[in-house]
């Protein structure tokens, strides 16, 4: 990465490390060199698979600095076992977990020096590509595929500190294909890109819920969760929607904490009332927590008690960051120290 290139003011995701892991795949055998090579452009073939027919998935985690400055990967094998069902959603042959994982830490690894004090982190895009060149496959897996990591040392997520999100609320248009939805595909993300911009520029909102029919899941990008004293409550899991790893860190941590953990139906009714006394958050890889001060219904404007962050969401985000940084001890055994390449 340029010296002159500054995590903490480009935009999110917009650097790159000077290197990344490839590997390629034909006839279901994944072939890895065993080291980064130089990033640099891809050729493809205008008839690839993954541009006609979205046979393309990715994963999401970061590495993070420690405390005692080493580097850290977050949730390493959790992110690779979604990828690999991500893979197999796709009806692709999925690559070998140990040989992702090796390439994943490679990556890191050959990109340490670009990895960000807190609170920046070095971004990981694991990504999958079907490379057939085959216009007529569109009811067939791609028979190549390609498999690389990128790294990209980002900021905090909150340029300017944290802040409380507006949400509208969606109860017609369905988030994406049910039987999909648990799959990171590009896909999944331009089906909600619409509804999102458009509620951004009728309702001036930031995001986004999903609650068809009045079922709340999760938003365009990041899973919805409530909290008050006692509880934290969130969409019980199914094929519909994300299996977010940074959901599963917060319910986990909030069950060690004391919380009652309660994953179920969430219907928006139950929604409005608990904004009287309680809080909601969104959470995700990025911005690990993100706190909701308003939700938007029709034309009813909801507050979460005075519109900003609230103690329980700031408390488990503090217990989880901690955690990511290697100030707080490591109970689930969660990070992975990668030494330099």
């Amino acid at each position: 990465m340029a010296e002159t290139q500054d995590p903490f003011s480009a935009p999110f995701g917009t650097l790159f490390g000077d290197q990344y892991t490839v590997a390629t795949m034909a006839e279901g055998t994944y072939h890895y060199s065993g080291s980064p090579v130089p990033l640099e452009n891809l050729s493809l073939h205008p008839a690839t698979h993954a541009l006609h027919y979205g046979s393309t998935c990715f994963e999401g985690l970061k590495a993070h600095r420690q405390a005692d400055g080493s580097v850290a990967i977050f949730r390493l094998d959790d992110h690779i076992n979604r990828l690999l069902q991500s893979i197999s959603r796709l009806r692709m042959p999925p690559p070998d977990f140990d040989m992702v994982r090796t390439m994943i830490v490679d990556a890191v690894a050959a990109n340490i020096d670009a990895t960000p004090d807190a609170p920046g982190s070095l971004y990981l895009r694991p990504t999958f590509i079907g490379t057939a060149a085959n216009i007529g496959a569109a009811a067939s897996p791609s028979s190549t595929a390609l498999f690389y990591v990128l790294t990209s040392p980002v900021g905090d997520y909150f340029a300017g500190g944290i802040r409380p999100l507006t949400i509208y609320i969606e109860t017609s248009t369905p988030r994406t294909t049910p039987q999909f939805g648990m799959v990171k595909s590009g896909a999944n993300y331009v089906m909600a890109l619409g509804p999102t911009l458009d509620a951004k520029r009728d309702h001036a909102a930031d995001q986004i819920l999903f609650a068809t029919n009045g079922d709340v899941t999760e938003t365009g990008a990041a899973n919805f969760c409530l909290v008050d004293g006692d509880r934290v409550i969130t969409r019980n899991l199914d094929e519909s929607f994300l299996h977010g790893v940074t959901r599963n860190s917060i319910l986990t941590i909030a069950s060690d904490m004391g919380y009652t953990v309660e994953e179920r139906a969430l219907p928006l009714d139950e929604v409005k009332a608990f904004a009287e006394h309680g809080e909601a958050f969104l959470s995700g890889t990025a911005a690990v927590i993100s706190p909701v001060g308003n939700i938007l219904v029709n034309d009813e404007k909801i507050s979460f008690g005075d519109g900003q962050p609230g103690p329980n969401s700031l408390k488990l985000r503090e217990a989880l960051v901690g955690i990511q940084l290697g100030k707080a001890e490591d109970t689930h055994g969660w990070r992975t120290v990668v030494q330099a390449g």
